[in-house]
This record gives structure tokens, sequence and C-alpha cells, in this order.
């Protein structure tokens, strides 16, 4: 006769290691790992202070994500203790966790005895619908997702880099997008800036991003800034954001945006683009180098010609605005190796990506000083970099 179900699990408990609510609750201010294994539809009425969650049939895959270190001490939980006995029998001689053990009775004795828990935040319906691909990445779940509908995402510019920047960060769900740009749509745009349309042209770049965004994912909010960016309202416009997006086309300012987010200290995505070459860093203050560590000084005009003197090959800007929207994720989730201290270069007709390495200049004119230091401290008044890059060209 095969055995029962109830014999089996009762075979498993007695493999495994179990420990009680009461120890747990104890256990909680010593960094123990506690990973809740109900599936999402349970985790709403709450978790366990601190617990990450991973239904059971993604524990395999998931766990070293969360739980990278196999030496660490891993509490499983789940509704009633049964499925938490079998992830970590699996966890232990599958995957080769040293001390894994299980919560007796899961999180319904926890509540029983009174224990606090952490009412999560809850994604609709919809949302888990609309975001289902991320909620399967370990990496991301529905903590990450509920990080990038909480995120507040500013870009310079909605032409080439910002188009595919802004459709793809509206598409993984970025709840707050704000675009500056002064600038009408033009049948010379469509080319490459496709989030604009041929029946919006001659209507403002803010308002036809805006509409292109929606339509994708009409719960993202978009905060219009109509205006050129200068010394006057920099500081206004990029407070509270937690990225900013370099698609700007002028090196007075990226310097004067230098200046601004290193005294705020806001992570800038910085990429350039010109014929079929693209440059992509991160700027994360006081964390890498800033702008002025790599350009000290511009270029004189005849290197750094503008897209509109040059041109530019039309997919170019999809390939390096991708490339900053996942620099911009990866900011906001706080994973993977962020292109800090790396110029990263695409030359689209060899193929090729080269990287090289950029190291903070201990002399550099803005992120060698404390913030409170660059600019006026009371007006936030910066340098006249107008002046400063025709003096240089």
């Amino acid at each position: 006769m095969s055995p029962s179900s109830a014999d089996l699990l009762r075979q498993v408990k007695s493999e495994i290691d179990e420990v009680d609510p009461s120890e747990v609750k104890e256990l909680l201010q010593e960094g123990v790992a506690i990973v809740d294994l109900r599936e999402t539809d349970e985790i709403s009425s709450g978790l366990l202070p601190g617990a990450k969650h991973v239904p059971r049939g993604y524990l395999e895959s998931r766990i070293e994500a969360i739980v990278p270190d196999r030496e660490a001490h891993v509490i499983l939980y789940c509704a009633s203790g049964n499925r938490s006995a079998y992830g970590a029998r699996t966890l232990r001689d599958d995957l080769g966790y040293e001390h894994v053990q299980s919560m007796t009775g899961g999180i319904t004795l926890w509540k029983d005895r009174g224990y606090e828990v952490d009412v999560p935040r809850t994604l609709s319906a919809e949302q888990r619908e609309r975001y289902s691909r991320h909620l399967l990445i370990g990496e991301i779940g529905v903590d990450g997702q509920q990080k990038l509908l909480d995120a507040k995402v500013l870009l310079l510019g909605a032409g080439g880099l910002g188009s595919p920047t802004a459709l793809y960060l509206a598409a993984a769900g970025v709840g707050t997008l704000g675009i500056v740009d002064d600038d009408d749509v033009d049948l010379s745009n469509l080319q490459r800036q496709v989030i604009h349309s041929t029946q919006r042209i001659g209507i403002p770049k803010v308002d036809s991003a805006e509409e292109s965004i929606h339509a994708l994912n009409p719960d993202v909010r978009v905060v219009k800034y109509p205006v050129r960016l200068d010394a006057s309202n920099i500081m206004e416009i990029i407070e509270g954001y937690d990225v900013i997006v370099d698609g700007a086309d002028n090196f007075p300012t990226r310097y004067l945006l230098n200046d601004a987010t290193v005294r705020l200290k806001i992570p800038v995505v910085s990429a350039s683009i010109l014929g079929f070459d693209g440059q992509l860093s991160v700027f994360k203050p006081y964390e890498g180098p800033c702008y002025r560590c790599l350009f000290r000084e511009p270029p004189p005009a005849e290197l750094a010609p503008s897209c509109g003197a040059n041109g530019v090959l039309g997919v170019l800007p999809g390939t390096m605005g991708l490339l900053q929207a996942t620099e911009v994720v990866k900011l906001i989730l706080s994973i993977g190796d962020l292109a800090i201290g790396r110029l990263l270069l695409y030359d689209a007709l060899a193929a090729t990506l080269t990287e090289v390495k950029v190291h903070r200049d201990p002399d550099c004119p803005i992120c060698s000083r404390p913030p409170e230091e660059i600019g006026d401290e009371e007006m936030g008044v910066f340098p006249d970099y107008e002046a400063f890059c025709a003096a240089a060209g």
C-alpha cells in the first residue's frame, strides 16, 4: 500500500528542523532570512515583519536571488507549516542550504499568538496581469514592481533618446515621468523620435509624449515642463526626482545638470548619439565620477558637432535609449552592476560595445567639493555655461 499524503508529510517533518513562532519572533532581530511560501492571493492579510515572498512553486528558481548565501539561516513559513516543510527539505537536500527551518503552524499560529504582521500593499488584478512578466523575476517580484510604481523619473528631452526611454519606463510601470522639452514636433523628428507621430506635427513634444505614454499605460502620471532648462529653473524642476535621464544635445545643459544633480545627490543616466556612435554612463554623485570628471573642459565645436549638423542613424537613439531605460530600472530596484565609473561606447556599424573605465577626479571642480558648496547656497545659482562652452570652442 502506498503511504498517504498525511504519512508523507509526517515523514518530511520528521526529517527537517522545525521552529516555533515564539523562537522566530526572537530571531527577527538577528537578521535571519524569512521567506513566505504562500501564493500571491494569500499574502494580502499580512506577512511576518521583513519576510520575502516567494510562492512555493518558484522557490527553487528564485531563492538564490533572495538568499544567495547557502550558509545563511533561512526560515520558511506558509499558512499552516506544510508547504514550508517540503520547501525546507528541498532547500537542504537539493540546493545545499545548510541551515533551513520551517515555522510550525505557519502564519495561522503566528497570528493566533497575537504577533505582529506587516500588511503589504497589493497590486490590483489589472496590475498583476499587466506586470506579470516582472512578477516572475526573482529580482523584481511584487516588491520591485511597487518600487517602480512609486518611482519618479525625469527625462531631459522628448527627442531621440527620450522617446524610447519614456515608452519603456512607462511600460515597466514607473509611476511618475517628468518630461522637460520646449520644442514642437517636426517632420524631421519622426525618423528617430518614435514617441511622436505624423498627426502630431506642430504640437508641443511634451503633449505628444504624454499622449503616447497614456495610450501605452494610462496609470503613469506625466508631469510636463514645456520650458528650456536653465540656471533659473533647474533646481525647482529636478528636486524630488529619484533618477534623471539625460537626453540633452548640448554641453551647457549637461554641465548645468551635473552641478545641480551633484548638489542634490540625484543619479543621472546619461547618453549621447552622433552618426553611428553612442555613449552611455551612469553618474551617481559621490559614488563614482561626475560628468565634469570625464569632461573637465568642453571640446571645440568642430569635435562635437550636433546631430542637426552631422546627422544620426535613425535606430541608434533607440539602442541607446533602451540602455538608458535599463540602467534606470536597475537604479530604482538596486539590482545588477550599474554603469558607474564606466563609459560604454557603442559602434553601430561595427556592432561593438567598448567599455572605458573612468575614475573620480580628486581635483574635479564639482564633485571634489561638498554638495552645499556647489552653486550659490541660498539661490542655487550656477555658472554661465553658455559662455563657458562658447569660450572653449
